[in-house]
């Protein structure tokens, strides 16, 4: 995976097909879905998609302007701020890479070609056709699914080393419920916070097979030293929470159908495949436990991309 993969650049999908990914697409793992093909929506995307990019910078811009002048920090700015800002600064990494690669003599012809070889992995969101929404959508999600039985089984592994018995009990049945198909209750999670604030489950203290799984959880890059990625996975586990903080204070009432698809899905569920309404009430859950935790405790809400995620009705395919 790229180093820009995933919340980071999930789209919106709350306007695109619940149809599950075709076998076909599977066994490609979605390297070259329909780029050897012309399509005559490429052209009016690339404008469409500079357009959108361009408007999106101005935003950014008015915006850290404002941060600027009236002294505010990030986690102040309201929740829609919030997350265009954090979208924005990975559409921000994806094309900075891409410059960087075309700066040697004619290399921009190379990249013009490999963008239209591997438009996931290269291109924003802003250039993608309307089935490549679909397709990369489930993509990322295959991705990120592959990693839960192996946080799980690392969950399971460290239980003999919770020092309190009444949390070992806790995780024994969470876990053992999961591997089963049911969807965890909210309060079973949260009684595990002690669990998740230090030894063996704090975020420090983290095996780096752990990290790694986690990070593919979370659709980032894995091919990084294991001190930049427990940072990483710390910054962006910090970065969903003062969201959510934003989030429960604006309401997802106030939220339209597109917006909490796309919450959704940069938290962990697959909402392509959710309706609406199933959407809200697993954003409920999840905000819920997020705003009962410490910051200390930030470990359990990284966890929960798996925990809350794995069998949420719909998911599971």
């Amino acid at each position: 995976m790229g180093n820009t993969i995933g919340f980071w650049n999930v789209i919106s999908p709350a306007s695109i097909s619940c149809t599950p990914p075709s076998q076909k697409r599977e066994r490609e793992g979605g390297r070259n879905i329909s780029c050897l093909s012309y399509d005559p929506q490429l052209g009016s995307n690339h404008n469409l998609g500079l357009q959108k990019l361009w408007a999106d910078a101005k935003k950014s811009r008015r915006i850290k302007a404002d941060m600027v002048k009236h002294n505010v920090k990030f986690h102040q700015l309201s929740y829609r701020e919030m997350e265009h800002l954090r979208q924005f600064r990975r559409d921000v990494t994806k094309c900075f890479f891409l410059g960087i690669i075309s700066i040697p003599p004619f290399a921009n012809y190379l990249v013009f070609l490999l963008m239209y070889l591997f438009p996931r992995q290269l291109l924003i969101r802003h250039f993608w056709t309307p089935k490549q929404q679909i397709d990369f959508l489930h993509i990322y999600h295959d991705i990120r699914k592959k990693s839960h039985p192996e946080v799980l089984s690392y969950l399971e592994k460290v239980i003999p080393l919770i020092s309190d018995e009444g949390l070992r009990w806790h995780m024994t049945e969470l876990c053992t419920k999961i591997r089963r198909g049911t969807h965890p209750a909210i309060q079973e999670i949260l009684a595990l916070r002690k669990s998740f604030s230090n030894h063996p489950l704090g975020m420090n203290q983290l095996h780096a097979s752990q990290i790694k799984a986690l990070s593919r959880a979370m659709l980032l890059t894995t091919y990084l030293p294991s001190p930049l990625l427990r940072h990483r996975l710390k910054t962006h586990t910090t970065v969903i929470h003062q969201l959510d903080k934003a989030l429960a204070k604006l309401g997802i009432n106030q939220l339209t159908d597109q917006e909490v698809k796309s919450a959704c899905y940069l938290r962990g569920l697959n909402s392509t495949l959710i309706a609406e309404e199933r959407c809200r009430t697993w954003l409920a859950e999840w905000l819920q436990i997020s705003c009962n935790l410490k910051e200390a405790e930030l470990s359990l809400l990284l966890h929960n991309v798996v925990l809350l995620s794995t069998n949420y009705i719909g998911t599971r395919r």
